[in-house]
């Protein structure tokens, strides 16, 4: 008779036997829910960052597509150009409210609360594509 507490080499074999099946099934679930259905799945966004741009107040940003497949070369051409727009006076409104088109594309920049709560400066879209500009977080304060 084994004492109270001890386990049998058969009951430590099944258990084992038992968590080795679990691993494999909970492994074999995960990866059906990573495979790849041909569309994408609801929630997963993909963003490209582009590197940098200067808004027309000349203000670094980061340029990013957020939605769509657009090179990135294109995105930091259209923000450009948005913001020479701005510059120019084609933007209405006070300083690039927009919307303003360029090169296909609709550009417009954030209300100040949005750009303040986001750090979105503005974007533009087409058919379904989408970049931003983004303001880099402000810098931490030193501790002095």
């Amino acid at each position: 008779m084994q004492p109270c507490g001890s386990v049998s080499r058969a009951g430590r074999q099944a258990r084992t036997r038992t968590g080795g099946i679990l691993m494999l099934v909970l492994l074999l679930t995960a990866a059906a829910g990573c495979s790849h259905s041909g569309s994408p799945s609801s929630g997963a966004a993909t963003v490209t960052s582009c590197g940098t741009a200067k808004t027309a107040a000349d203000v670094p940003v980061k340029v990013e597509v957020a939605r769509g497949h657009v090179a990135c070369g294109t995105a930091k051409s259209v923000e450009a150009d948005y913001a020479k727009a701005i510059r120019s006076g084609k933007a209405p409104g006070n300083g690039g409210g927009g919307p303003v088109k360029v090169k296909g594309w609709t550009c417009q920049g954030f209300a100040t609360p949005t750009v303040l709560h986001t750090g979105k400066a503005s974007k533009c879209v087409r058919d379904g594509d989408e970049i931003l500009e983004i303001l880099p977080p402000p810098p931490s304060p030193s501790a002095s």
